[in-house]
């Protein structure tokens, strides 16, 4: 008789948008059946709202709405818990608490997770093993896993890379190229960002997007900006920025409301930089006709200086 795979949910929300395809791969290599909750949507928003302390972020609100979406069709819901990327450096509070915030807030809820923290040597490659043996006993199995998950992730990330640096070489230069900065679970957000873009692309736009870029690449730009910075993820901004900024003629930023972090980041670019740049900070009650407005006038701005060079 087949054994009954185990369903794993994902939702779609925070790291899901930066290490989504990887734990995707994973779980299918370990031959789990994988569950990825909708775009958010209203209804997810809402039944988040209702669940965080007000004092929560819009990101983690939505988050835990994508939970409950989950939480009746899957045996387990990944929640990873990262506390540190690299050395010396730090996720925000709202990353490194995630299991314990969701094990808090949700009653009879099975969670898988994974740690890492390279402040405590906890790696990447030992956390996804000791993860794989909850669904499995073989080491090989967890371990071609592993390999064939980075290899799909790379491949991906590298060929969004490549397609934006065509952009950049194909640009015509008639149209503004703006840079998107935000992170990623910002960005592709189908709530958040997404519209976004689609209204950039419409205005005639080039749009560059932060998480574009090779960690390698940009690991050290941020201390163009702020050498003391330490959250992991507010580096990586900093770093494409510096990296895209003689390519583009404008910033706009994405920041959920209250992100502590993103705040003050914001503010030293806008300190430091002298290239063009908006703020778009998103709550929800934020009306789409006041930010259609908003975003329309930076881009004609652009528009007009750009005819003016």
């Amino acid at each position: 008789m087949e054994r009954k795979k185990i369903k794993v949910g994902l939702p779609k929300a925070l790291l899901y948008h930066k290490y989504g395809l990887f734990w995707e791969t994973f779980f299918k290599e370990l031959n789990c059946e994988v569950i990825i909750s909708p775009e958010t949507n209203q209804d997810i928003l809402s039944k988040g709202v209702n669940l965080a302390v007000d004092e929560s972020c819009l990101s983690l609100k939505i988050f835990l709405g994508h939970i409950d979406w989950l939480k009746d069709k899957v045996d387990y819901i990944l929640v990873p818990h990262i506390i540190s990327p690299h050395r010396k450096e730090q996720t925000c509070v709202k990353i490194m608490a995630l299991y314990d915030i969701v094990k808090n807030t949700f009653d009879d809820i099975n969670l898988l997770e994974y740690t890492l923290d390279a402040d405590t040597f906890k790696f990447n490659f030992f956390a996804y093993m000791k993860l794989g043996f909850r669904v499995t006993k073989n080491p090989f199995l967890i371990l071609r896993a592993y390999l064939r998950a980075k290899k799909t992730q790379n491949h991906h990330q590298e060929k969004l890379i490549k397609k934006q640096s065509e952009k950049i070489i194909n640009n015509n230069n008639n149209d503004p190229t703006i840079l998107i900065v935000s992170h990623p679970y910002t960005t592709y957000d189908g709530l958040l960002g997404k519209p976004i873009s689609k209204f950039l692309e419409a205005e005639g736009v080039n749009l560059l997007y932060s998480d574009l870029v090779l960690y390698g690449d940009t690991k050290n730009l941020y201390k163009n900006i702020s050498a003391d910075l330490y959250w992991s993820y507010n580096k990586e901004l900093l770093g494409a920025i510096e990296y895209y900024k003689d390519s583009i003629d404008g910033i706009i930023f994405l920041m959920t409301f209250p992100c502590g972090p993103d705040s003050l980041v914001i503010n030293l670019c806008q300190s430091k930089l002298k290239i063009p740049m908006t703020l778009i900070i998103l709550d929800e009650l934020q009306g789409e006709a006041g930010l259609k407005t908003r975003i329309e006038s930076f881009v004609d701005i652009l528009k007009i200086k750009k005819k003016h060079v």
